[in-house]
């Protein structure tokens, strides 16, 4: 009957429904434990603040672009590959010819004629071309801001300073050479690749630290001329350029307050000219090293050029002489 295990002499038999009732065995000693006190809420993982943190610090990732509007968003590691989002961004880079290795589209994306020409570009150049998730493709993103679309772009191989000298000699040319001194946004970078090759250098080097990188902003403004001119990158500027005075080649730095004109210059012979940025100008070792500085000669009362249009101007006159 119910019960009748509790009667005064009665024992529950071994492999009961039940089992044994009187105790825990020490089952429950842990559960009678203090526990350990509760973590902060940004480490709580599917806290809001923890999700907001996690945003905060992609947010504040480096990254190679500032937005969708006028340049590339990229969202960059440290020698890793880069990825170019946004439509007119990814087919920009494809139109150039930028050495991409994906391309990746999101599933159910909807078709443009943008997205149509990157696909078939990709297809054409040989680029794998995947079909992911949005999800994927939003934590490629730092803003999400991808329209579907992301190309994966190696990182650049540097070529050394050195080697810019030899491929001169190679063409059994007299050297033609740029060097960028506090020159940190990539799309003047890219511009001065442009122009150097257009009018005939030989290469481009750019210091290590504090100056933009071979990035594909610079690969687009350059119109795919980086992969045809050679950059180096050096880890001292002023010994590079030292180094070169020691072959033979004129150092010339641009600088509105200049010791020579454009017009008296001879850019005939071997020469390197050193551009700074617009706002800081040549930093003081670099124009200490210059053989001369050189200044553009201007009818208005412009005080300064862009650094990429001066370089620009100086390397057609510099071409315009030899020719």
């Amino acid at each position: 009957m119910a019960g009748n295990s509790a009667r005064r002499g009665a024992v529950r038999k071994d492999g009961t429904k039940k089992g044994q009732v009187i105790g825990s065995g020490g089952k429950r000693t842990k559960g009678l434990e203090g526990r350990k006190a509760t973590p902060p809420a940004s480490e709580r993982t599917k806290h809001p603040a923890a999700r907001r943190a996690r945003a905060a610090e992609r947010a504040t990732a480096p990254s190679g672009g500032g937005g969708n509007r006028g340049r590339a968003p990229v969202r960059k590691t440290e020698d890793g590959p880069e990825n170019v989002l946004g439509r007119n961004p990814v087919v920009e880079c494809l139109r150039a010819g930028v050495p991409a290795t994906a391309l990746y589209v999101a599933s159910g994306t909807e078709a443009d004629d943008r997205l149509k020409e990157s696909v078939q570009l990709a297809a054409e150049a040989g680029i794998s071309i995947l079909e992911v998730s949005r999800t994927d493709l939003d934590r490629m993103s730092a803003n999400g801001m991808h329209q579907g679309i992301a190309l994966q772009v190696p990182p650049y191989r540097y070529a050394h300073p050195d080697d810019l000298v030899s491929h001169a000699r190679t063409r059994q040319e007299p050297a033609l050479l740029v060097a960028l001194d506090n020159i940190t946004d990539p799309r003047n970078l890219g511009a001065v690749v442009r122009s150097t090759a257009a009018f005939g250098g030989h290469g481009v080097v750019i210091p290590q630290r504090r100056s933009a990188s071979v990035t594909a902003v610079a690969w687009r403004t350059s119109a795919g001329a980086a992969a045809r001119l050679p950059i180096a990158r050096a880890t001292n500027l002023t010994r590079t350029l030292k180094d070169w005075q020691d072959k033979g080649i004129l150092v010339v730095g641009l600088d509105a307050d200049g010791d020579t004109t454009l017009d008296e210059f001879d850019g005939s012979g071997p020469v390197v000219v050193v551009v700074g940025s617009e706002g800081k100008g040549l930093s003081r070792l670099v124009r200490d090293t210059c053989d001369h500085i050189l200044s553009i000669p201007m009818a208005g009362p412009v005080e300064s050029l862009n650094a990429s249009v001066a370089a620009g101007v100086v390397l057609a006159d510099i071409a315009r002489s030899r020719r």
